[in-house]
């Protein structure tokens, strides 16, 4: 058989593949459409075909289906390191690994390929908008350097009252991380303002997370963060689109239990404090 150049032109082994897929991470919507959200949580690094943009994420397509199910084995172990793919092979049984596996080997690697790469989906694309008004609406829970720069973490009354009552963050709740360069004496440590925090220059850039009612339900399962969605904003508040969101569910998506919030223990400790209303 000759070898297909796209996923819509081998219909029979995409669907034995998808069959296989509907393992246990589906069994709550195990149609052609759950088994198909596995495969678009890789296209969204790896693209469309299995051919990467970039060059920092490897290719898939053309990869051998025993060498793919060894390295997600590895991620899921903890033998192989990186972070955004411990996350995502966790998630994964064998089962849904060998399918996942075969559907990238029976496609032709980037030297056989005869178009360009389809891209990233569209729906990891941000939907997030800056807070107007910025930083009104907004408490500052925690303060923290990082190398030369500043960070600080704010959260809108949404989280706070959330937080306080010791309860999971919902739909409205936001925070924003103003990143801001450090002021650094002759010996290079940071220098503290009459508060006693780290002294600041003017914001250099922002990230954001908000949750909204529905922005979850077109991500990819294995990537899914609720309805959170995540941005990057420059220092004028404008959102950077070239963003690609894969990155960031894939990291925030262990801390499930914490409302996707790598910080939910200072911004829990922060609603017990008297500036925090």
């Amino acid at each position: 058989m000759a070898r297909a150049t796209s996923l819509l032109r081998r219909p029979s082994t995409f669907a034995l593949a998808l069959a296989a897929l509907l393992g246990p991470i589906c069994a709550a919507a195990a149609d052609d459409r759950a088994g198909a959200t596995l495969i678009t949580a890789c296209q969204a690094c790896h693209g469309k075909e299995g051919i990467s943009e970039s060059a920092e994420i490897p290719n898939l397509a053309g990869q051998k289906q025993a060498y793919l199910v060894k390295q997600l084995q590895a991620f899921r172990g903890g033998t192989r390191k990186n972070d955004l793919m411990a996350a995502i092979a966790g998630q994964l049984g064998d089962d849904e690994m060998r399918a996942l596996a075969l559907v990238w080997s029976q496609l032709p690697g980037a030297a056989a390929a005869t178009s360009a790469p389809a891209g990233s989906i569209a729906a990891l694309r941000s939907r997030m908008s800056f807070p107007a008004g910025f930083p009104a609406g907004f408490t500052l829970y925690e303060t923290v350097v990082d190398g030369g720069q500043v960070a600080r973490r704010y959260a809108n009354a949404v989280a706070l009252r959330a937080a306080r009552e010791g309860k999971p963050l919902p739909d409205g709740a936001a925070i924003i991380v103003a990143n801001h360069p450090a002021q650094l004496d002759a010996a290079r440590k940071p220098v503290l303002d009459a508060a006693g925090q780290p002294a600041a220059g003017p914001v250099l850039s922002y990230a954001g997370m908000a949750v909204r009612d529905g922005w979850g339900q077109d991500v990819p399962v294995l990537l899914r963060n609720g309805d959170w969605d995540y941005a990057l904003f420059a220092a004028d508040g404008s959102r950077r689109d070239g963003l690609n969101q894969a990155a960031c569910l894939a990291c925030h998506k262990p801390q499930a239990a914490d409302s996707y919030v790598f910080t939910m223990k200072a911004l829990r400790a922060a609603t017990a404090a008297p500036a925090a209303r």
